[in-house]
Formats: C-alpha cells, sequence, structure tokens
C-alpha cells in the first residue's frame, strides 16, 4: 500500500476521532448538560462545616485510546514495505492506542472539593464537585438537586 492510500484509509479515522475529542464536555459546578436545563431542582439551604481538596479521576470515553491508535497506526504503517509495514502498523496501532488511553486520562482529571454540609434541616452531607468555585468552611450555600445530580452553589442573599 502506498504512503497515499495510507493517508486515505487513516486519515479519516483521525479526523473523526478528533472531532470526537472536541464532544468531550467537561464537568464544572457551573454548567448544566441539555438534559438537565428545564427540570426542576429541589433547593435546601445549609452551612459549609468542611472542605477537603480531592482528585476526580479522568475519562476513559475511548476518543484517547482510537485517536492514539490511529496516529500510531499511521507512523508505523511507514516504517517498512509490504508485511513490515502491516506489522508496524499494529505495533503502532496499540502503542499509540495506550499512549492515547493515558494522556486523555490525565488531561482530563481535575481538582475537586469534597463539601460536608450541615443542612438547615440538621441533617449532614457530603457533596463531591470541581473545584471551579471556591467554597470555605463557614460559607452558606445552596444544595440544588435534580435527577440524581447535585450540585453546591453560594447562597444569594
Amino acid at each position: 500500500m502506498s504512503r497515499w492510500n495510507r493517508v486515505w484509509v487513516w486519515g479519516p479515522v483521525l479526523a473523526g476521532a478528533l472531532m470526537l475529542g472536541g464532544c468531550a464536555a467537561g464537568l464544572s459546578s457551573d454548567t448544566y448538560s441539555r438534559a438537565q436545563v428545564g427540570r426542576m431542582e429541589h433547593v435546601r439551604f445549609g452551612q459549609v462545616i468542611g472542605v477537603r481538596h480531592v482528585e476526580i479521576a479522568g475519562t476513559r470515553s475511548g476518543v484517547g485510546t482510537l485517536a492514539g491508535a490511529a496516529v500510531g497506526g499511521i507512523a508505523g504503517s511507514n516504517l517498512g514495505e509490504g508485511k513490515g509495514a502491516l506489522v508496524g502498523a499494529i505495533v503502532g496501532a496499540v502503542g499509540g492506542g495506550l499512549a492515547g488511553s493515558a494522556i486523555e486520562q490525565g488531561t482530563t482529571r481535575q481538582a475537586g472539593l469534597e463539601m460536608t454540609i450541615r443542612l438547615d434541616s440538621g441533617r449532614i452531607i457530603a457533596v463531591t464537585q470541581p473545584a471551579d468555585v471556591p467554597f470555605y468552611r463557614g460559607d452558606r450555600v445552596e444544595v440544588l438537586s435534580s435527577g440524581g445530580v447535585t450540585r453546591i452553589a453560594h447562597a444569594q442573599d
């Protein structure tokens, strides 16, 4: 297979993987999915009694694996001719897939806050969310819950 034929085969695979990567939604305490918009949320009030910094694990959507495999396959197929090119493509795709998965997990990992909150009812809950908005012990907060998703926001005066 000539170099240009390989580009025509692997090029669309790589382009598709990169486009899918752009669709991956990042977590944020201020970002709502389309499914959450327009839903009624239950609102409770409380006070932050503890804050702990945590790490939110990165995603494993498969986009990184696919993109890495495509790039590795292209690179590996250019190493030889005939069967050597095929072996290079396979080895490159496997290695690229593993590397792409690790890169995806590393780049989507984020800092988080585990907050312990005493609700006005006296009940104590804990909620973990991205650390994109700072919270401190003593903060007055709103606890917003809908469809199994709970987020914490500063109480509006």
